[in-house]
């Protein structure tokens, strides 16, 4: 008898673990804190890179390189801010939905910008490297036209936390160190 409970208790227990593992896998999303904090994670070192690469766009605008020089330099810089933001996008995605209220929107919205930002960098790039190097002053008034447009495309696509929808995530982002 002692054999048939051990082995009872041994199946319930399994069950009631499956149970748990299953209900935990159907709403289980990171919490409102976990879940900036892993954006917050993400983006830092995306912001850092993009301020690296703005610096050095606005120090190839400025230097005494040749137009195919400067063509060369700016579309790596350009391809580095695209693959960061897509690297910063991903990382938004693999943080997953968080428990709160429209979180799967917020969520969805974040990665929407940063797939907005990238895209702009990467058109930014694409025109760049469509330009003729050429004639110098028709070069760089190409590059002016399209670092504007890239200029208003990324803020047209600004992650604003402040206008969340969600207090607990907003609340969130307010709390956690990696926001700071």
């Amino acid at each position: 008898m002692r054999t048939c409970r051990a082995t009872a208790a041994g199946k319930l227990t399994v069950v009631l673990a499956t149970l748990a593992l299953a209900v935990a896998g159907c709403g289980g999303g990171p919490s409102p804190r976990a879940w900036a904090s892993s954006v917050c994670s993400a983006l830092a070192p995306w912001r850092s890179e993009i301020s690296r690469l703005t610096s050095s766009t606005d120090q190839q605008m400025t230097a005494q390189t040749t137009p195919a020089q400067a063509k060369e330099n700016l579309v790596r810089l350009f391809d580095g801010a695209e693959n960061a933001s897509e690297t910063a996008r991903r990382q938004v995605e693999e943080a997953g939905v968080p428990e709160a209220e429209h979180g799967e929107e917020i969520s969805a919205g974040f990665q929407s910008a940063l797939g907005e930002m990238r895209d702009a960098y990467g058109r930014a790039g694409d025109t760049i490297e469509g330009l003729s190097t050429g004639e110098p002053t028709v070069f760089y008034d190409g590059v002016r036209a399209a670092v504007e447009t890239l200029n208003k495309e990324y803020d047209a696509s600004t992650l604003d936390t402040s206008r969340l929808n969600s207090e607990e995530l907003r609340q969130a982002f307010d709390e956690v160190p990696e926001c700071r």
